[in-house]
């Protein structure tokens, strides 16, 4: 089923590259999908900002599961939490419709929920998916319905397995992960106490100011401009809040992080998603798989030429045996040339790209498909010409045995 729906996504771009709203909510296939551009981002040694983006957005489904864990038990968020139904009242809420507030005066514009990552375009050509795939098999989603049911609180995700539970992505093995959709599994009703906690390991993480970590959680302090800054945490985890002073910061747990998420998307989406998608897009190799690449060619073209001269000037009969040249020819230029252009034209052709050096996965989104096999086809053509004018060239210079 998620294949068919996968399918239809594709299809609905078929002649234009994924926005990053679709990488995000991981509506494309490789190798312009979320898995890829975390790697990306971590061979720049900068894949904190998106482990960022995605904690605080798996802490926002936290907190929206909460709230309707609230409405399905007949109580109104404004009686069991007074205190954040008059924050969001006065501030706004990226959380309006499920609190019940008027979408249209008390809500945040926000890149939180996977619906409101999309533009226009996207929703009109995922509503026509969505409309068709309906007509195939109809199943409605999970709902958080008790407290030993799981919360199911995004779409269905891209076949690419994406693993935030440690620094290492899960590719490395070579089995998919499971098709389901990312579920927030839990034994017990969500409390307070559990969005606390939630917001406290994000600022601990990711906020709080190298050598000010507590517990067991490494530091992976993000850059953020001053004012989006939050300089201390006051709440803790394991106690309720008290005072009136707590119980309002607390209040403000739910949209903690908006400001600095929203800060974050746009830096990704103006700065390392367009360089993702030059490199993924128009290029198959990962920089140390071409510096390699860089390295053998050097390396073959002068030992060509080596051989090449040696048969003029040892004046090497038949002449024919020089056609022989254009092996270590085509090698070199074939490496020095996916060197410069990023791409390997037999890897293009097999349908694979590399993921990390010398490990490669299937090329699945058909337009970047279609961009790489032309640019495969100019290389090859590339290729043929200097191989065949330096194999035509060492052939037609006459011998002089020195």
């Amino acid at each position: 089923m998620d294949d068919r729906r996968q399918d239809d996504w594709a299809n609905s771009r078929s002649n234009r590259l994924p926005s990053f709203t679709e990488v995000l909510s991981r509506r494309t296939r490789p190798p312009v999908d979320l898995f890829m551009f975390y790697l990306f981002l971590q061979r720049e040694g900068a894949e904190d900002i998106l482990d960022f983006w995605l904690d605080v957005q798996q802490h926002e489904n936290l907190c929206r599961a909460y709230f309707k864990d609230v409405r399905k038990s007949g109580r109104t968020i404004r009686d069991d939490w007074p205190e954040y139904w008059d924050y969001a009242r006065r501030r706004g809420s990226i959380y309006g419709t499920v609190l019940g507030l008027n979408p249209h005066t008390g809500t945040k514009r926000s890149t939180t929920s996977t619906g409101e990552l999309l533009s226009d375009q996207d929703r009109a050509n995922l509503a026509s998916v969505d409309e068709k795939h309906a007509a195939r098999s109809p199943s409605p989603r999970m709902q958080s319905v008790s407290p030993n049911t799981a919360v199911a609180t995004e779409p269905p995700r891209s076949t690419t397995p994406f693993s935030l539970s440690g620094r290492t992505p899960t590719l490395f093995n070579n089995r998919r992960a499971s098709r389901a959709p990312t579920i927030i599994p839990r034994t017990s009703a969500i409390s307070r106490q559990d969005l606390i906690a939630s917001a406290e390991r994000i600022y601990f993480r990711y906020l709080s100011p190298a050598g000010n970590t507590v517990g067991s959680d490494e530091n992976h302090e993000i850059y953020l401009p001053p004012s989006l800054r939050i300089h201390t945490f006051p709440l803790n985890s394991t106690s309720e809040p008290k005072t009136q002073n707590e119980m309002s910061i607390m209040a403000q747990v739910p949209d903690m992080f908006h400001a600095q998420k929203e800060y974050c998307f746009r830096a990704m989406e103006q700065d390392a998603f367009p360089r993702f998608l030059r490199a993924k897009a128009f290029g198959n190799l990962t920089p140390v798989s071409a510096l390699v690449r860089l390295i053998v060619g050097l390396i073959v073209l002068w030992i060509g030429l080596a051989v090449g001269f040696s048969l003029i000037f040892l004046d090497v009969h038949p002449k024919s045996k020089r056609f022989f040249l254009f092996l270590p020819f085509t090698v070199a230029i074939l490496c020095l040339i996916s060197h410069q252009y990023e791409l390997d034209p037999i890897l293009v052709f097999f349908g694979q790209s590399e993921s990390t050096p010398f490990r490669t996965l299937t090329i699945r989104e058909p337009y970047v498909r279609k961009l790489l096999i032309g640019r495969a086809i100019w290389v090859s053509l590339l290729v043929a010409a200097c191989v065949a004018a330096l194999t035509l060239l060492f052939w037609a210079v006459p011998g002089h045995r020195l």
